[in-house]
């Protein structure tokens, strides 16, 4: 095992209720009378992206909108909502941090979300954990295709110069943890707050809390 890579930010915190939150809030704010229910998001997080889970809603009810308009607005609120506070991460991703660390496994954040949220992200987390710990971090800017197409798993293991069977990924849905399949990546299930009955089949483990067993090859 050389790498581990995270898949997501939310693997490292728990960001679902906030994304909702901030989509309703971007929603309301810009004049659109929708609002997003914990069922109701948790069906559309079946589909990758802000502008995608927009897109499919307004074209379920007809409505022509601009779609990345409102998912840059979700972010800004999002970003917002974040740094204002500080989020804990995860339960075991400390320890799998330390452990890679201590067994000079690299850390990547295979993510294909924007800079803004990346950034977000590290600042709620209070140094608590930090940009340095990783040596690869990904973002939207550096693929052509969203997850679950595999573009950002090849991106990160070129980057950190391994190939598909010497690293482990970490995925919070399905949709994403498929992304790692393609790159032919063994993926360990750790599902978000929305995610947590969803069928995670095509992972090697399913765990609600981290902890090392991660990195055995049974």
């Amino acid at each position: 095992m050389k790498a581990v890579l995270f898949g997501s930010i939310g693997t490292l915190i728990e960001t679902s209720d906030i994304q909702r939150e901030s989509f309703n809030q971007a929603f309301k704010e810009n004049g659109l009378d929708w609002y997003w229910s914990k069922e109701t998001y948790k069906n559309l997080l079946k589909s990758s992206g802000g502008s995608k889970r927009i897109h499919n809603f307004a074209k379920k009810y007809n409505i022509d909108i601009d779609s990345n308009f409102f998912r840059q607005k979700k972010t800004e609120i999002f970003n917002e909502k974040l740094i204002s506070k500080n989020t804990p991460p995860r339960e075991g991703v400390i320890e799998i941090i330390k452990y890679a660390k201590s067994h000079n496994i690299k850390i990547g954040l295979a993510s294909s979300t924007t800079v803004e949220n990346i950034e977000a992200v590290f600042i709620t987390l209070n140094n608590v954990i930090t940009k340095s710990d990783f040596d690869f971090i990904g973002n939207d800017t550096l693929i052509e295709k969203q997850k679950p197409d595999p573009d950002i798993y090849f991106k990160a293991i070129e980057c950190l110069g391994i190939n598909s069977s010497e690293c482990i990924a970490i995925e919070d849905s399905v949709e994403s943890a498929k992304s790692a399949i393609k790159a032919k990546i063994e993926c360990v299930a750790f599902p978000g707050l929305f995610h947590i009955d969803d069928d995670f089949e095509i992972c090697k483990k399913y765990l609600k809390k981290l902890d090392i067993s991660i990195f055995n090859n049974n």
